[in-house]
């Protein structure tokens, strides 16, 4: 269905929106994950698995998105899709969200974020645009920062050392980027977390790199208030633009203690549960100076635009965690700092460009001035590679 098949009166409650069919199809291709080990490292190839969710309207309208677990699909999202007008985006994501209460194992806020954007993917692909668009746009393209993979320690050229690191950096600056932000080591590489080892591979970075780029933190998450304090403070001294998620996120007193305790910006909450209620009650206790919100981290777009608004509202700045064409869409339709879209994670070793071979295209590449461009075509706007899907297809 297109826009011109509508009715002339321009209703939009007919039959033809209602959700008829909802699939996943299930497929193999190579991860340069290491799979089990921790946070983000990379590792040799292994075979993985993908899914794709498909959501369909009885006037034959379609969207999609990657990553909804089978089983969820089948025995809770089945019976409480079908029928629904699929144009009803927050009825349905309330009813998600009501859901969840007691089903929060399977329907965690990632699971449910997908279905919300295949939603918007279906809107988008019905009336012939870009999602941004519908939200509401305001820019088409945003400055893209850098994010590595965490360090590692076996892997000769990989991210061992704080020499590497700065290689590292001088190259990404080199391929168009303006900012970084490193993920230091972290368990279960030997030697982590260290304090010590994170601040000598920032100043190594910042010695290297120096005014050309700006730098971000994201260091072990379980620091104590006073490693977090004392990393702070060393970053504050070369100028670092922000730090996110030091200390464990369910101590919101601990955020706040930070906050009066540095000059440096806590960008934040990020891994804490709760959605945009968590993140108006750390507004409210002075928790974080930027704002963090994130497409898989609050439950859908829809939810991240509400906590984009929260923003607005308290005169904050907010940053969007991940990377991928639902959070373009949401940066191309925000009116406030949003400075920057995570691009990652990265590695010297992995070719960034091939991590999603199920796509034709990446859906954000970037220019020679490091920006990337909000996607053009209908809905996410993802080029997806049909043939990919359907050879490497399992039952």
């Amino acid at each position: 269905m297109t826009a011109k098949d509508m009715k002339p009166d321009g209703d939009i409650s007919g039959r033809e929106w209602e959700i008829a069919r909802i699939g996943v199809r299930t497929f193999r291709y190579t991860s340069f994950i290491r799979r089990g080990f921790g946070h983000s490292h990379p590792g040799p190839p292994n075979e993985a698995l993908q899914t794709l969710f498909e959501i369909e309207t009885r006037g034959g309208a379609k969207g999609y998105a990657f990553g909804i677990a089978p089983d969820l699909a089948e025995r809770t999202l089945r019976p409480m899709l079908i029928g629904e007008n699929a144009l009803y985006r927050e009825k349905i994501w309330q009813k998600l969200s009501e859901l969840q209460r007691g089903n929060g194992a399977t329907l965690n806020d990632a699971q449910m974020a997908l279905v919300d954007v295949a939603l918007w993917d279906l809107a988008g692909r019905a009336f012939g645009q870009p999602v941004y668009r519908l939200l509401g746009a305001f820019r088409d393209k945003i400055p893209a920062y850098a994010s590595t993979m965490c360090g590692d320690h076996d892997m000769p050229g990989g991210l061992n050392s704080p020499e590497a690191y700065a290689d590292f950096a001088v190259q990404c600056r080199d391929e168009g980027y303006t900012a970084l932000k490193m993920h230091p080591w972290m368990p279960p590489v030997p030697g982590a977390p260290s304090v010590d080892r994170d601040i000598a591979m920032c100043v190594e970075v910042r010695k290297r790199v120096g005014d050309s780029m700006h730098l971000m933190l994201d260091p072990y998450h379980q620091y104590s208030r006073q490693e977090a304090k004392r990393i702070g403070r060393a970053i504050e001294e070369l100028g670092f633009l922000w730090m996110e998620e030091p200390m464990r996120e369910a101590s919101v007193s601990s955020y706040q203690w930070l906050c009066d305790e540095l000059d440096l910006d806590i960008c934040g909450p990020e891994t804490a549960p709760g959605q945009i209620w968590t993140r108006a009650e750390w507004i409210r206790a002075g928790a974080c100076d930027i704002l963090r919100t994130g497409v898989l981290d609050v439950g859908g777009i829809t939810p991240v635009m509400k906590t984009i608004h929260l923003a607005e509202a308290n005169g904050m700045s907010i940053e969007l965690h991940q990377n991928g064409a639902a959070t373009l869409h949401a940066l191309g339709a925000m009116q406030i700092p949003g400075r920057y879209y995570e691009r990652g994670l990265l590695h010297p070793l992995i070719d960034y460009t091939k991590r999603t071979p199920w796509l034709a295209t990446i859906d954000d590449a970037m220019d020679k001035d490091g920006n990337v461009h909000v996607p053009t075509g209908p809905g996410m706007g993802w080029d997806i590679d049909w043939d990919f899907i359907k050879t490497n297809e399992v039952a």
